[in-house]
């Protein structure tokens, strides 16, 4: 799908001559948004960008966009790891 934006023509010279490869960091930015807005997994990030599990964390991470953890991921991590301490006896 491609998408279009309008931008007046004096904005949109400026945006190109101080963003190398603009539509792509437009997408980037949107990309970005729509994860911390949790339109976005983390999948579908990597999906967009062509990029795998660890490329993804990375950009999220640079972009200052943090993986989504809440306080029932810990306890059901917690959970998780207080059943493996028990198995491993």
């Amino acid at each position: 799908m491609q998408v279009t934006i309008d931008i007046p023509d004096d904005i949109a010279n400026q945006l190109l001559e101080a963003i190398t490869d603009l539509p792509h960091r437009t997408l980037e930015s949107l990309i970005v948004q729509a994860y911390r807005d949790a339109i976005l997994t983390a999948a579908e990030v990597g999906k967009i960008l062509n990029l795998d599990r660890w490329q993804v964390e990375t950009f999220l991470y640079n972009n200052q966009a943090y993986l989504h953890y809440n306080d029932q991921d810990l306890d059901c991590d917690r959970a998780t790891l207080q059943k493996l301490r028990l198995e491993s006896f």
